[in-house]
């Protein structure tokens, strides 16, 4: 049986989509589904050169990043998963880092560190090993503190549906 979880997944905070050229991301994304684009990022540590976009607003509001890479040849390569990672709302991310790595849980190098849209993030590996054998299961997976606006947002709406 596994120990009582002392944390929560609050909801999406964001979808990765990766591509060679992010102007056609854009086009259906941004041209074509009406998503704002709120943002830029590029990091040759992680290869990317990202437009952020959003829909939805307030605490509901979910982060689409559309990726390409720097160069094509080098790692990581955001590029050749179409759907490069999902990333989820935590109430408290270094708890459920300390409780989730004592259950198993493999997660990419890094640690927790500052992520691209301002909070805190860290990655579950997509492979687990013989040290930490739960992963995603070929979905990488990032885990985002959620703001203080974010975690009251989502206990009021938890409030009032019984949950």
């Amino acid at each position: 049986m596994t120990a009582e979880r002392p944390f929560k997944v609050l909801g999406v905070q964001q979808i990765a989509i990766g591509g060679v050229d992010k102007q056609r991301l854009a086009t259906l994304w941004v041209d074509m589904l009406g998503l704002e684009v709120t943002g830029t990022f590029k990091s040759e540590r992680e290869n990317v050169d990202e437009d952020m976009c959003a829909i939805g607003s307030g605490p509901f509001k979910v982060e689409v990043d559309l990726m390409q890479p720097l160069d094509l040849e080098k790692k990581p390569a955001v590029h050749t998963t179409p759907l490069n990672h999902v990333g989820l709302w935590i109430d408290d991310l270094p708890r459920a880092v300390e409780w989730l790595t004592a259950q198993g849980v493999r997660f990419a190098p890094g640690g927790i560190r500052h992520g691209a849209a301002g909070f805190d993030i860290c990655f579950l590996h997509p492979k687990g090993n013989d040290e930490f054998p739960i992963s995603g299961e070929g979905v990488l997976i990032e885990l985002v503190q959620a703001p203080a606006e974010v975690v009251k947002a989502f206990g009021a709406l938890a409030a009032t549906s019984g949950d």
